[in-house]
């Protein structure tokens, strides 16, 4: 293992160099002489950086512009910083604890103490972060099961659907496909990684409500009659039922994100889509996305009522607004990737769960075979109740300490 990189930052050359000095040769050092060569440095180096000892009282940029910098761009979140500093006076004090500062130096320097409180810092984040893995790798455990439960549940209402079982695959990979370049052409939408695989991983469930759906109608090879069609149109308030049921959680980020696709993936940017007839960004995000790569994946696949276009004439017919209006920002992320997306669909459409594992329980599912398919599935429901039991003991203790 490295050494521990720590950057210290100091107008004073003398300063930086006693500092270097009682940190002897345990540490990497990185020196900058003021706020603004320092920020330089940390946009190249933030992840690598264990440490910053900081000056407050700099040229150009002072302490706390750097701090500023810090925050803004969530760099503070994984290198700590003690503030190096003659000044007491009790405003700076404050003001350098609520930008995030974990402990003070003052000047003059006392050795011993400047020894400890950055090795008393650093195995603080060590810890830190170290807890942050392991709290990671539960979530994202948690996220492959929910995912896996989601793939089985979607994959029932495709084969009775009839389509060919790739649908949410493709509509999950263009969902994150889109937003993650719409977050590159705007900020007008929040979008985190952990948002994005969120609506991604809801936009499975688009068609939930088809289940209640007559499969005389779901399957028709012709046009719908219109008492037809309106059937088929309560499929977005059907879905939107199911996830409101007593048994959910409706505060559950996942379970709200689905709510919002089924019921409004059909709504269009112009107001005339179904059921509510919102119009523009009365329509959530994850809804508009999701609509857009379902009428995509719609296009360029066989249904029994049609044979499948090409990619660039599904592309050109969109653009073309021969699909109903969507969003000129989505639009925008299409028009100016499309043969990015040919390439992601044709080459990634991999899940965490091999597709045939869950094709076979799909299968045995829908004929009836209530063996193996329950004990698996209630042994994965006991799982995650167990799991969800956990978590509630966990949070009373808390609340109780």
């Amino acid at each position: 293992m490295g050494k521990e990189k720590i950057l210290i930052v100091d107008d004073s050359e003398m300063n930086r160099s006693i500092l270097a000095d009682i940190l002897g040769e345990n540490y990497y050092i990185i020196e900058a002489e003021d706020g603004n060569e320092a920020v330089e440095l940390l946009e190249k180096m933030h992840k690598e950086i264990d440490l910053v000892l900081l000056d407050i009282v700099m040229p150009n940029m002072d302490g706390f512009g750097v701090l500023n910098a810090m925050n803004e761009k969530h760099w503070i979140d994984s290198s700590p910083v003690i503030m190096v500093t003659a000044e007491r006076e009790a405003s700076q004090v404050e003001r350098a604890y609520e930008l995030g500062v974990t402990d003070f130096i003052i000047r003059p320097f006392d050795s011993y103490i400047v020894r400890h409180r950055v090795v008393n810092t650093l195995l603080l984040y060590a810890k830190q972060k170290r807890l942050m893995a392991t709290v990671r790798e539960q979530l994202e455990e948690k996220e492959k099961f929910s995912s896996t439960m989601i793939d089985i549940l979607s994959h029932i209402v495709e084969t009775r659907n009839g389509e060919s079982g790739l649908h949410v695959l493709h509509v999950r990979a263009i969902t994150d496909f889109l937003l993650r370049r719409l977050r590159l052409l705007t900020d007008d939408y929040p979008l985190t990684d952990e948002l994005i695989t969120l609506i991604s991983n809801a936009s499975a469930l688009h068609d939930i409500g088809k289940m209640a759906i007559d499969e005389s109608i779901l399957n028709k090879p012709g046009r719908f009659t219109d008492e037809e069609y309106e059937i088929m149109k309560t499929h977005t308030t059907i879905g939107a039922k199911m996830l409101e049921g007593e048994s959910l959680r409706p505060d559950d980020p996942l379970v709200a994100a689905a709510y919002e696709i089924c019921r409004w993936h059909h709504e269009r940017y112009d107001g005339r889509g179904y059921p509510d007839g919102l119009k523009g960004d009365e329509i959530p995000i994850s809804a508009q996305v999701v609509a857009l790569a379902d009428v995509y994946d719609a296009l360029t696949s066989i249904r029994v009522y049609k044979a499948s276009y090409s990619h660039e004439t599904a592309i050109e017919m969109i653009l073309d607004g021969k699909c109903g209006t969507f969003n000129p920002l989505l639009l925008d992320c299409l028009r100016g990737s499309a043969d990015d997306l040919k390439k992601k669909l044709e080459g990634n459409v991999a899940e965490d769960m091999d597709r045939q594992e869950i094709r076979s329980v799909t299968e045995a599912a829908l004929s009836g075979k209530a063996g193996s398919v329950s004990e698996r599935t209630l042994n994965l429901l006991d799982y995650e109740r167990r799991q969800t039991e956990i978590e509630a003991e966990s949070a009373n203790k808390d609340n109780d300490n």
